[in-house]
């Protein structure tokens, strides 16, 4: 946990955006019953953690659904049109790999550190909110 707080910190420093990291170890009974995705559960928790909640919609969750071994990530409406799905994807794809290899904990770092370039790419420090309005620390729903 505490690595993923440092991470996410010093990623920050790199650009004006905000990242957050949330972990869910299963789904409720009834989004069961609905059928809801691992795509959809991260939706809900962009939403419900007030990912959106940055000055230039920025905002950037990591969402981890233990349950499924699901990854997603949900960026918000200031980066659609900056970096592609396939560029999130990748870094979902190496946070997966990762997470099998020996050293879990790295892959996380590198997961969030790759995140914070693609941030930084499109707002460099100074162009965000001055203020690290969303927590750095993981986020344990459910």
């Amino acid at each position: 946990m505490q690595a993923i707080t440092e991470a996410i910190a010093s990623g920050e420093q790199r650009h004006g955006g905000q990242v957050m990291f949330a972990v869910e170890a299963d789904l409720p009974l009834h989004a069961l019953w609905r059928r809801v995705t691992p795509r959809q559960a991260a939706e809900q928790a962009f939403a419900q953690l007030r990912t959106w909640d940055t000055a230039h919609n920025n905002g950037v969750l990591i969402y981890l659904l233990l349950a499924d071994h699901a990854i997603e990530i949900v960026a918000d409406r200031g980066l659609h049109g900056r970096v592609s799905p396939a560029q999130w994807q990748r870094i979902c794809t190496h946070l997966r790999e990762g997470l099998r290899g020996s050293e879990p904990v790295q892959a996380l770092r590198d997961a969030i550190d790759e995140v914070s370039g693609l941030l930084a790419g499109h707002f460099p420090p100074g162009s965000g909110s001055d203020d690290d309005g969303l927590p750095n620390t993981p986020q344990l729903l459910g």
